[in-house]
């Protein structure tokens, strides 16, 4: 999942901050009582004003895409594992050869507009996200549908293998088999929409009530820019109305306005990674402790090495960097023991997660005879790379600096704008990083593959040299069995990290939310994301 840091100065954050106090106070001086009678739920959902709702054009958030618009498919978690399952299409079929997907669509369901739903619907917004006027920014979700390249490019006016059969089935043929289809549609990204009214906003699409329609559990009832975007329920979604009366959007620019708006009442559900600071806070407070909700974040912590620079193309070397690194104490200082330790790249709750993977030993004495080994008995110099505005990684870096000090290996940080950051990484010459990655959908692909197939081991600087590794890779998008995608996904998972460490994988962490003692059915979204459904979320 791609996020991007926002940076305001001092001046407007305060009078952002200003905004919102008076429209809380102005629209929300309720008591707990009116709440409960209302069912008003207030987030800080946004830390600017997004601007759009388009799910296809933005990348960094999706609260609002999935509160007003559904999917083909959806994620959902079912018996505490996160599962595919049916939304707008009802059941699907699909070719022996792994090509040919055919949608069988649910009947009757109405976008808010008052339109029917039907399978041109899906071809419009599929078609739209392929086509280069659009400039959307998730093309990567369906570029793998027959025909979506040459839409891309401009060689085509429409998607060849997208196909109506009738009203109510569509056919997606694609250029080669993908295993992970059912799941890359399950993503925000892919929300549906209504070709009359998108068509009719044009470039506005999104972007007020009257010009945003969809599905979903929610509607757009006002848009005030950087203050609030106000959702009410779509008392005609298919799936059952939300219990909501009004779910409340603010727009709040900082971590301790965040904070003193939920301890005043203001804000009735605190995203604890907003304020990650105050997390100790709320977790011992003898008032909040028994109010954190908490699940699994599928996402993982890693340090990417790159092999490009000497003496990191050695194995012995990276194998050095990761016996010096003592991941436990990292857990409990970063993150204060929210999380649990990682010893692969498909992390906790992950579909293909493997559970027996060797755990990687921190030990120093055997970091230095590697060292020896390779040649850099007295150790060497590196540098580890992070953009300016990132305190917690700064911390996290200087962790990692001083325990690679222990065993003679000196740690320069390279702090650098994001811009220069993500323009290095894509031409594979940034030092090593660390970062974060959760799941976008629920398949081992999102993961292997977003950092191990060829090109993009090289985007994404790690200059991995195995074409053995890179040949399974491409390899196991093709298998439609799944128990024998898995089994590939773990061996090749182990070749990457046990033997060739080319990815030190640290933690995964635990997404927790603080809420206030009347809201209830809050359950953290399958994935972990602060971005999530709130149609089942009451207010009592």
């Amino acid at each position: 999942m791609i996020k991007f840091k926002r940076t305001f100065t001092l001046i407007t954050s305060l009078l952002i901050a200003a905004s919102v106090f008076t429209s809380c106070t102005g629209n929300n001086s309720k008591s707990s009582s009116s709440k409960k009678s209302e069912s008003v739920l207030n987030i800080a959902g946004f830390s600017e004003d997004p601007g759009t709702a388009d799910a296809q054009k933005r990348t960094d958030t999706y609260l609002m895409p999935l509160n007003l618009y559904d999917r083909l498919v959806e994620t959902e978690t079912v018996d505490g594992k996160p599962k595919q399952v049916p939304s707008l299409a009802t059941k699907w079929d699909v070719s022996s050869n792994g090509l040919i997907y055919t949608f069988h669509l649910k009947k009757g369901i109405k976008f808010t507009n008052g339109e029917e739903f039907k399978a041109d619907d899906v071809l419009f917004t599929f078609d739209r996200m392929l086509d280069p006027k659009t400039k959307a920014l998730n093309t990567n979700f369906l570029d793998m549908i027959k025909g979506a390249k040459a839409r891309m490019s401009g060689k085509a006016n429409s998607v060849s293998g997208i196909k109506v059969l009738d009203d109510y089935t569509i056919k997606i043929t694609l250029d080669k088999p993908f295993a992970p289809f059912i799941a890359d549609l399950a993503t925000p990204a892919c929300s549906i929409y209504n070709r009359k009214a998108t068509e009719a906003a044009g470039s506005k699409f999104g972007t007020s009530p009257s010009t945003t329609v969809g599905t979903g559990p929610f509607k757009i009832k006002s848009w005030k820019l950087n203050s609030q975007i106000t959702l009410v329920p779509n008392k005609n979604y298919f799936k059952g109305a939300p219990k909501l009366f009004q779910l409340n959007i603010k727009v709040v620019p900082d971590a301790e306005t965040q904070k003193m708006m939920f301890e005043t009442g203001r804000l009735d559900v605190l995203d604890l990674d907003n304020v990650s600071s105050q997390a100790k806070y709320f977790q011992t407070s003898p008032k909040w402790k028994n109010h954190i909700v908490s699940g699994q974040r599928v996402g993982i912590n890693y340090y990417a090495l790159n092999e490009k620079f000497k003496p990191l193309d050695n194995v012995k070397v990276r194998k050095a960097i990761e016996y010096a690194i003592d991941r436990k104490t990292i857990l409990e200082k970063i993150q204060n023991g929210n999380g649990q330790l990682e010893n692969g790249i498909m992390p906790h709750g992950l579909d293909g997660f493997n559970a027996n993977l060797p755990e990687i030993e921190y030990n120093k004495t055997k970091a230095k005879q590697l060292l020896k080994e390779a040649g850099y008995p007295n150790g060497f110099t590196m540098e580890i790379a992070q953009d300016t505005d990132s305190p917690n990684t700064l911390k996290l870096n200087q962790t990692v600096q001083a325990m690679l000090a222990d065993v003679g290996i000196k740690v320069k940080i390279k702090q650098i704008d994001d811009s220069t950051y993500y323009a290095t990484r894509a031409k594979g010459l940034l030092p090593t990083y660390t970062s974060e990655w959760a799941a976008d959908y629920n398949d081992p692909d999102n993961f292997i593959y977003t950092f191990f197939a060829k090109d993009n081991s090289f985007a994404r600087s790690f200059n991995y040299k195995n074409k053995a590794v890179f040949n399974k890779v491409e390899e196991a998008r093709k298998i439609t069995d799944q128990s024998a995608r898995i089994k590939l996904y773990q061996d090749i998972e182990k070749t990457i990290v046990n033997d060739d460490v080319a990815w030190i994988p640290l933690y995964s962490r635990t997404k927790m939310f603080v809420i206030q003692p009347y809201v209830k059915s809050f359950n953290v979204a399958w994935n972990g994301w602060g971005d999530m459904k709130y149609s089942d979320v009451t207010v009592k």
